[in-house]
């Protein structure tokens, strides 16, 4: 089992602190007094950023799914067709320096549509004081995925006059923040932790199976496998598999199936579950369960979030590999920038 010891010895900065941290940093943020962005008629609504920042665009997407707005997430260069004067394009780069953010918030930027940014600074915040767009300066917390509750509340208060949420459902879910905390934190380093009883099965490949409703969640997980546990890992909406993808559960592998549910998916994803499972077992393939816990979709999505996160924590310590370093990405932005 883990310790202090090894955490602090491999964990050289510290990530693992910011995610005991995770609840007071939810509701710190959402009650920080940022000033209030509320542009009228607003039907549309683009987020776009990539990596960590990417994955809170996923998220605001599922919350908002089931109301009346419109709403797309952009992860690249290129800025949809129906963007006019009744949308709001929202930016987000952690770093401030996300090239595909930067230049998809420049094509916005002549369509004539809204425009709000959060960066902690960087050439984004030099954008938005040139070109006077909304902006709000969010900080940096070890790194852009460790820093997800900072951005995703900041968002869900300066954008709650545009955002159809309820301020009960955002409570709500950093109160289920504090009663995941207790079960996962570096304070409960033993057997009943259920982010490192998953880090202990995780090995060869995982692919991540999810419902749609649930996608922001497997997205992130498989992010955070890959740049925490620096292994490979994928993900598969559980739908679209069983129409193609299971077969490829006829030849022996060193994927492991992870089957990510939700307490109350729509009752025929439920029979799909149980049919998997039974085709699993048949075939002896060994698989692990994760499920949502109660509550409104912010709560589901962001406690699995803190749960799978700090799977691929532990399971970078016990990998004896520093979670926060990622090498591959700076030599791919290295290389781009030159």
């Amino acid at each position: 089992m883990l310790d202090i010891g090894a955490l602090n010895k491999y964990d050289k900065s510290g990530m693992y602190k910011v995610y005991d941290r995770w609840p007071e940093i939810a509701k710190e943020f959402y009650g920080t007094d940022y000033d209030k962005v509320d542009f009228k008629g607003i039907d549309h609504i683009i987020f776009i950023g990539m990596g960590g920042s990417g994955v809170i665009g996923d998220t605001l997407s599922s919350i908002l799914s089931k109301t009346r707005m419109h709403i797309c997430v952009v992860k690249g260069h290129h800025l949809p067709s129906t963007v006019d004067s009744r949308t709001l394009v929202v930016a987000t780069s952690v770093s401030g320096n996300t090239q595909e953010t930067l230049a998809v918030l420049d094509k916005a930027k002549k369509t004539g549509c809204k425009l709000v940014a959060f960066s902690s600074g960087g050439k984004l915040e030099q954008y938005c004081k040139k070109n006077r767009v909304e902006y709000r300066c969010i900080p940096v917390l070890n790194s852009p995925r460790a820093s997800f509750p900072a951005y995703l509340y900041s968002i869900l208060n300066v954008l709650g006059p545009v955002i159809p949420t309820k301020r009960s459902d955002v409570l709500g879910s950093i109160s289920s923040l504090k009663k995941t905390y207790a079960q996962i934190s570096s304070s409960n380093l033993n057997k009943t932790n259920p982010s490192i009883d998953l880090a202990l099965w995780l090995s060869g490949t995982p692919l991540i199976y999810y419902p749609v409703g649930l996608q922001a969640a497997a997205t992130r997980f498989k992010n955070s496998l890959q740049e925490n546990s620096k292994m490979h890992a994928f993900a598969e909406d559980i739908i679209e598999a069983c129409h193609n993808g299971i077969v490829s559960w006829e030849r022996p592998s060193k994927i492991r199936p992870v089957l990510i549910q939700g307490r109350d998916d729509y009752i025929k994803t439920k029979e799909l579950w149980k049919v998997v499972k039974e085709y699993f077992k048949i075939n002896k393939i060994d698989y692990r369960e994760v499920y949502s816990i109660e509550g409104n979709i912010l709560s589901k999505i962001t406690n699995l979030i803190y749960l799978l996160d700090y799977a691929s924590i532990y399971r970078a310590i016990m990998g004896r590999t520093d979670p926060t370093p990622v090498k591959s990405i700076d030599f791919v932005k290295e290389r781009l920038a030159n």
